[in-house]
């Protein structure tokens, strides 16, 4: 067969538009260092403080993270991986060929709006703690009051927009960066400011032992007893957190436009860098932290915002901690509004799309109410997500094992699947529905939300044409298929190649960036283990936070030289 005008069909067509080529797949070290720095954000103080006020007890936050967030890592690994492997496409281009343009559409513009919206309160976050740094005033407002507030805002967001606008390479690239300091601030902060907890609650600046470390949490930071002075929650409601917090992205099936990238399924395992790194310890540090300069302070931690904690943990590092945190999880979100824009708008470039998103998301940041309403949203986004990602579950996975047609309507030719969106909208009233009942714990209704729309759309697809064969349109979508692999390759071979730059300057660049990490973690254990008494714990904390902050500033020079060094070099 003649395949020059099916080539000239996929140059016409945008890279996300089609399946992931084979040489633009990455290891897993891509998906490690993009999920560690994603899930070590801003948004960590914020969670970290919400627990305290929830009434979580110290075993329950142990115990309780580290079994959801092992649930959120089987996800990602079981659901969506598999999925994102087989396919090689975005979860907004393979919605389009099982659902239709109708139903495709109203998903992305649901998307663009979550992921914008997302992305603006992590540039927000970023900016309060630039606005800490010059002295400008809180913005307790749902509007902004301060005009250099509102320029901050907008040179934070042209590095996260610029950033993005490169595509998925370029968002891993940063994340790699940022994600070894990133582990090493936010276990540093906590060790910082745990012997002034240590101090105010045991008397002495370090606990002795494990059962010391309980008394210390359930006394002075995880009490068992919320805000309103009731019974917190429990490990149950611990546990359900840490699995909800993203099911947007496994459960609903979004960071499909990440793990298409993976060479094998096996990598949704690296999430674990971003769940028991980042959620779990950042979580359990941010409430030290957050405990720690509360009693510095002399407030409740309720009533510090991440730029305090971060100063009162880190010193100037603590800046950069808040900016670089918030801007990680602002650059992948705003890729991912991106892509469903672009799935929207089919005629234009992803870049294009994802500068207009982000010029929408800098206007949007400027308000300071996105930051303080992240929580609903994220919960709420994720309820919203579910039934779809349960949908393309239900196509992907089922049906082929229960003898119906994957691709039904694709092979039909319809532009309009009438059992996707009646599955999505009884899906919508089917979950919302149990929330408004208040029949169990809104942490856990994405399950029964999920299971009730694969039944229903399984049900509805058979009724409409899932149940038929297609041997003819199979046989054409295989060659189909076949043909893009060929013109993939065919592209592969005029494309220049990166080669890893293994000359001396280099290699003494990245050690040099390692020894600033490994120089903050030894000043770091030098106040938490060599400070003998209240005097000698302050004298310690300074030195941490001078020095902490010129290993920062190397951390991230030699870091970022080495990466520019490492790129130079093609064939």
């Amino acid at each position: 067969m003649d395949t020059t005008n099916e080539f000239r069909q996929f140059e016409n067509l945008e890279d996300e538009q089609l399946p992931i080529a084979k040489h633009k797949l990455h290891n897993w070290t891509h998906f490690a260092g993009l999920y560690a720095a994603e899930h070590v954000a801003a948004t960590e103080f914020v969670i970290g403080a919400t627990f305290v006020a929830l009434g979580a007890t110290t075993k329950d936050i142990l115990l309780g993270l580290l079994i959801g967030n092992i649930l959120a890592v089987l996800s990602w690994t079981l659901i969506t991986s598999p999925i994102a492997v087989d396919t090689r496409l975005s979860l907004y281009t393979y919605l389009n060929k099982i659902a239709g343009d109708s139903m495709t559409k109203l998903y992305n513009w649901a998307n663009v709006i979550i992921f914008t919206v997302i992305s603006a309160a992590m540039i927000t976050v970023s900016s309060t703690a630039v606005r800490f740094a010059f002295n400008i005033p809180p913005q307790l407002n749902w509007y902004p009051t301060n005009f250099w507030f509102i320029i901050i805002v907008l040179i934070v967001g042209i590095v996260v927009v610029s950033i993005a606008i490169y595509g998925f390479k370029a968002v891993s690239e940063f994340s790699g960066i940022c994600a070894p300091w990133l582990f090493v601030m936010f276990t540093c902060g906590a060790f910082v400011l745990l012997p002034a907890l240590s101090l105010e609650v045991l008397g002495k600046p370090i606990p002795e032992g494990w059962g010391d470390f309980i008394t210390l949490g359930d006394q002075s930071i995880w009490t068992g007893v919320n805000s309103d002075g009731e019974a917190g929650i429990g490990l149950t409601e611990v546990i359900g957190f840490a699995w909800a917090a993203n099911t947007i992205t496994h459960f609903g099936l979004i960071d499909m436009a990440l793990l298409r990238f993976a060479k094998k399924k096996s990598y949704g395992l690296a999430t674990s860098t971003g769940m028991m790194f980042g959620h779990y310890v950042a979580w359990i540090a941010a409430g030290i932290m957050g405990a720690g300069a509360a009693v510095i302070i002399g407030k409740s931690i309720v009533e510090l915002d991440p730029g305090d904690v971060a100063y009162y943990a880190l010193g100037w590092s603590g800046f950069v901690i808040v900016i670089v945190a918030g801007w990680t999880t602002a650059v992948a979100n705003l890729y991912r509004a991106g892509l469903a824009a672009q799935a929207i708008f089919t005629k234009t470039s992803r870049k294009k799309t994802t500068l207009m998103v982000g010029l929408v998301t800098m206007m949007v940041a400027c308000f300071p109410f996105v930051f303080s309403q992240i929580l609903p949203l994220l919960t709420y986004a994720g309820l919203l997500v579910v039934p779809v990602g349960a949908i393309v579950f239900a196509e992907h996975q089922i049906f082929p094992r229960i003898g119906y047609t994957r691709y039904w309507l694709h092979y039909r030719q319809l532009t309009v699947s009438t059992p996707a969106i009646a599955s999505w909208a009884l899906g919508l009233a089917f979950g919302f529905g149990l929330n408004l009942l208040n029949v169990m714990s809104f942490f856990y209704l994405f399950l029964p939300t999920w299971v009730f729309t694969i039944l229903v759309y399984t049900f509805l697809a058979g009724r409409y044409g899932a149940k038929d064969k297609y041997p003819e349109a199979v046989a054409k979508e295989k060659l189909h298929n076949l043909n893009i692999i060929k013109f993939q390759e065919q592209k592969a071979e005029k494309e220049s190649k990166p080669v890893r730059d293994t000359s001396l300057f280099t290699k003494i660049l990245r050690s040099t960036s390692l020894l600033a990490l490994l120089i903050t973690i030894v000043l770091a254990c030098i106040v938490l283990f060599g400070s003998k008494d209240e005097v000698m714990y302050i004298a310690n904390r300074e030195i941490f936070y001078r020095y902490a902050f010129i290993c920062t500033i190397t951390y991230f020079a030699t870091a970022y030289w080495a990466l520019k060094r490492g790129k130079t070099k093609k064939i």
